[in-house]
Order: structure tokens, then C-alpha cells, then sequence
């Protein structure tokens, strides 16, 4: 995906009892966060942050698809 890189990515083994993976990454010169559950790669949240704060994150399913398809390959 064009202008998309990963960062980061922490695998967590105990965010509300379920393992989650967190997954930093920007695009188009913006940061962004997005949360899958580790069992099936469902979106727990998504986070876009500017300046001094974080906003939810409206992604594309495009964007949400590829990214899902980065941390299968990571985890």
C-alpha cells in the first residue's frame, strides 16, 4: 500500500484477557494505531494521533485488510 509503514508492533498477552496485537504505522505523513485481537485479527480499535492528541481513525477495509495481512505475517 502506497505511503503505509509499520513501525511498531507489540503482541500483548493480557489486554482485557484476550492477547491483542497493537500495530503502529504511518501514512501520508500522519501516525496511526491500530488494535486486532490476536485469536482472529478482529479490529479492536484504530487511532489516529495529531499533535497532542488521538482521535479514533476512520481506515479504509483496504488499509484494515493489509495491515491484517502484515501481522499474520509477524506474529
Amino acid at each position: 500500500m502506497d505511503n503505509l509503514e509499520i513501525t511498531h508492533m507489540i503482541i500483548d498477552d493480557d489486554f482485557n484477557g484476550e492477547e491483542s496485537v497493537t500495530t503502529d504505522f504511518t501514512h501520508n505523513h500522519k501516525d496511526y494505531s491500530i488494535t486486532f485481537k490476536k485469536s482472529d485479527l478482529e479490529v479492536v480499535n484504530t487511532w489516529l494521533f495529531e499533535e497532542e492528541t488521538s482521535l479514533p481513525a476512520n481506515l479504509s477495509e483496504n488499509m484494515i485488510e493489509f495491515l491484517r495481512e502484515e501481522v499474520k505475517k509477524n506474529i
